[in-house]
């Protein structure tokens, strides 16, 4: 598994609103440090929690559309959704651990 995949404005609505289970969206840009930072994170959440969960990646600059209709006004922002609805919010750097005890209360169990 792992890798999280791009997703864009066209693409949102069937790779995340309409995904079976639980699916994290990395709102980022090119040219944000803290992006830079959270990334490898967010690369290592695929990889780990591949089977439990799906990972995407969404340039707020290419895809105004998506990153306003859910008020992204600060990145990173780390947005899990299960069942096309946002469950978990998590706004700018955080250490790994962190993200996966939030994220880990709503998804299946491994």
């Amino acid at each position: 598994m792992g890798r999280a995949l791009e997703v864009t404005d066209a693409s949102f609505a069937d790779q995340v609103l309409a995904a079976e289970g639980p699916v994290l969206v990395d709102f980022w840009a090119p040219w944000c440090g803290p992006c830079q930072l959270v990334s490898p994170i967010v690369e290592a959440l695929a990889e780990e929690l591949g089977g439990r969960l799906a990972v995407v990646r969404l340039d707020i600059d290419q895809n105004g559309v998506t990153t306003g209709r859910y008020g992204i006004f600060s990145i990173p922002t780390l947005v899990l959704f299960n069942d096309g609805r946002e469950v978990e919010r998590v706004i700018g750097f955080r250490r790994k651990a962190e993200i996966a005890a939030r994220l880990s209360r709503h998804l299946p169990k491994a």
